[in-house]
């Protein structure tokens, strides 16, 4: 495989072609990493019985649920023209497949550009995907899907040639993150740790030791959430993010996670109102060690600050891999709520919460409503429908 390269001869800039040879992957093509979609509503029935007009009941609720001549690989000069991208943007968007007549992703990156967008997440190394995303510039978070964890944690050798199969083959891709396994649970949550330290060695040894490995989990995984200040992970999910986030602490990668203010709602809506989910209360609802607390997606990254704390991550960044409101489908899915609540969020996460007023890292779910997805709310998060109109208006600048 051929990988452009670019020299420095004096002030002018060369494209030179070197071969790429990093080994063959022995591990399954890209077309077999899709991710297969869990429903949400599996994952977060302990938020069910939030109360926020009771806080009593409320905390009860949450309580128990090396040369003179450099030489400068491409991909790493776009990592550096995105680390300046990622100044003046906060939010970039998941663009999920599970969908029979999506755009082609060449269509897809068009609109990504078109809309603002600087990042973009994808749940496999999807090739078309890769390959329309090179030399643009926008700064790629990609997966290595649940089911490879298995071959990944199976030593070094396998990761090394995922590595350069789905990274080191798309030398001109601006990659940001590897994200190993999304929402992992049961008795894969073991193989965690070491496939990604596999795959964290691999890219080093690929010169690659920028790109940072973390994996996303899911809400579910916080047991208290109110007050923010005891935030606190579930027994269940402290028994591998114990080990999670030291990694993540040593690495200086930041933990990923899928939040989603409307499934606190929707479960039991007479808990709160919905403006507390919509960013449009009126003043703080909730007040804890002096902050205020005006929506609960300020609530929640806070407590999950605390949680990751108490295991050890002081210096572990938290990332919004996952939030949006769905237009159709269930409770409270409507289009004005879905752009009232996204529109909110795009202005808020470049001020951050009470506790850490700096821009929160958040990826909008999702690009499309996907029509292979369980019926519900689940096909109708998109920001646009696979025609490529707008599902509502809405300004993607902060």
């Amino acid at each position: 495989m051929e990988k452009l390269i670019l020299t420095m001869n004096s002030t002018k800039y060369m494209l030179v072609r070197a071969k790429h040879r990093c080994r063959r992957s022995l591990v399954p093509s890209a077309s077999k990493y899709m991710l297969s979609d869990s429903t949400r509503s599996s994952r977060l029935e302990s938020l069910m019985n939030i109360n926020l007009r009771d806080h009593s009941s409320l905390a009860m609720a949450l309580q128990g649920a090396s040369s003179s001549a450099p030489v400068l690989d491409i991909a790493l000069l776009l990592s550096v023209f995105a680390s300046i991208l990622a100044r003046t943007a906060a939010v970039g968007v998941c663009y999920g497949m599970s969908g029979d007549n999506l755009p082609p992703p060449s269509v897809v990156v068009g609109m990504l550009r078109d809309n603002g967008f600087n990042t973009v997440r994808l749940y496999s190394p999807e090739r078309d995907a890769l390959t329309a995303l090179g030399g643009t510039g926008i700064r790629v978070v990609v997966a290595a899907p649940n089911d490879v964890l298995g071959t990944l944690a199976s030593g070094g050798a396998a990761a090394a040639a995922w590595v350069c199969d789905n990274i080191q083959a798309y030398p001109m891709v601006s990659f940001r993150y590897v994200v190993v396994g999304n929402e992992v649970a049961g008795a894969d949550t073991q193989l965690l740790v070491p496939a990604m330290e596999n795959v964290h060695g691999a890219l080093a040894v690929a010169g690659l030791g920028h790109i940072k490995v973390t994996t996303s989990i899911s809400q579910a995984t916080i047991g208290v959430h109110f007050p923010p200040s005891a935030g606190e992970f579930t027994d269940e999910a402290k028994s591998f993010l114990s080990f999670v986030i030291p990694f993540l602490e040593r690495t200086r990668a930041p933990l990923l996670a899928n939040l989603y203010p409307y499934f606190i709602y929707a479960y039991n809506p007479g808990a709160m109102d919905i403006s507390f989910a919509l960013f449009t209360a009126a003043g703080d609802v909730v007040q804890d060690a002096g902050y205020g607390y005006q929506n609960m997606f300020d609530v929640t990254v806070d407590a999950l600050y605390t949680a990751v704390q108490k295991l050890g991550g002081s210096r572990v960044r938290v990332v919004v891999s996952e939030t949006g409101w769905p237009s159709a489908g269930g409770v409270a899915a409507s289009v004005e709520n879905a752009r009232t609540f996204n529109q909110n969020l795009v202005r808020h996460v470049s001020t951050g919460t009470p506790r850490r007023p700096r821009k929160i890292e958040t990826y909008v779910f999702a690009m499309f409503n996907e029509n292979l997805k369980e019926a519900g709310v689940e096909q109708n998060w998109g920001l646009f429908f696979p025609d490529t109109d707008s599902v509502y208006p809405i300004s993607f600048s902060a």
